[in-house]
């Protein structure tokens, strides 16, 4: 397996520029093939190593779902990173901090045992602790890869793809903010997210994925991660995105900047068939989209539904230190 040298280059933000303050100057550790700035790191022997943290009122209101529904969609997004990298779940350690007598982490757990047990990760162990408040849960999860999925790798040509929908649990955040209750698909998108682990491995190994990253932060800036990380820039098509859309003038912007999808971003050779897209809908029960293109240039540019020029596309979409008042996404 080969060694990829230093972080990985992120993309614009004001969270990202912090992180590019903490990563500089950091030498690459003996051992290691991929260090930061990808959704995980590798080890020398295709061990992969991710962590993610989900802190109540940031990442979720227990006024909005339940404790289980939370430790899943936690569980969740963590083994999402393993999904982005095509990586095979090894298992998952889960540390939790809880208010009170400790009894909601029996509920936080068995959401986050659901999830894991789903995407074939046992539980290794962890950390159980009581909390002032809020409630947060820490989750590490352990993976393995011959074939990584990186976010460096995309060429100009390449098609830019997505898995599923995007936008829907966007969509229910924004109805339980205004006082209402979602739709059923938006709330099912929020509360369970599905990694697209056996979906990575067959875009890797069948389709011949060049690069490829989780939709956490929102398509606008995930997309410009993969470019900076590839040194490209990456077109967006309005008129692909609002079909994957929820429906309403806010749907495309859902769709580029809400976040919380957890869906797959890939790049697939120009050649990519459609015969192959219909094997990926017949093998998974899932729709795999093209969005866009990868062009000479860098950042990331949005095609009007209209046609006519791509213009530069904001980031938006989740800032960790943007609004300390406003929940994800």
């Amino acid at each position: 397996m080969a060694r990829y040298g230093g972080p990985t280059p992120l993309g614009p933000g004001g969270e990202f520029d912090r992180i590019r303050e903490i990563l500089k100057d950091l030498p690459m550790a003996p051992g290691v093939r991929l260090g930061p700035g990808d959704d995980a790191a590798i080890l020398e022997d295709g061990v992969v190593l991710s962590t993610d943290l989900s802190v109540e009122g940031i990442h979720f209101r227990l006024d909005w779902i339940t404790a289980e529904e939370a430790g899943w969609r936690a569980a969740a997004a963590a083994l999402s990173d393993l999904a982005a990298m095509a990586a095979v779940p090894a298992g998952i350690l889960a540390s939790v901090a809880v208010p009170g007598d400790g009894r909601l982490a029996l509920a936080l757990m068995e959401g986050v045992r659901g999830a894991a047990a789903k995407a074939g990760a046992p539980l290794l162990g962890g950390d159980l602790t009581r909390s002032p408040g809020p409630v947060m849960l820490d989750l590490t999860v352990v993976g393995r890869v011959t074939h990584p999925l990186l976010r460096r790798g995309a060429r100009v040509g390449d098609g830019v793809w997505v898995t599923g929908g995007l936008g829907w649990a966007g969509a229910a955040v924004k109805a339980w903010m205004a006082g209402g209750e979602p739709a059923p698909e938006a709330r099912q998108a929020f509360l369970h997210p599905e990694p697209r682990i056996k979906e990575a491995l067959w875009l890797v190994e069948v389709a011949g994925a060049t690069a490829g990253m989780d939709l956490s932060d929102g398509l606008a800036g995930d997309a410009g991660h993969l470019a900076a990380a590839s040194e490209v820039g990456v077109v967006l098509w309005s008129r692909a995105l609002k079909r994957l859309a929820p429906p309403g003038p806010q749907g495309l912007d859902l769709a580029l900047h809400a976040g919380e999808d957890y869906e797959l971003l890939i790049t697939l050779p120009p050649d990519f068939s459609p015969e192959r897209v219909d094997q990926f809908h017949e093998k998974f029960d899932l729709t795999l989209t093209r969005v866009g293109k990868v062009v000479e240039g860098q950042g990331v540019l949005l095609l009007p539904e209209s046609g006519g020029e791509a213009t530069p596309l904001p980031r938006g979409g989740w800032d960790a230190f943007r609004d300390a008042t406003e929940p994800r996404p």
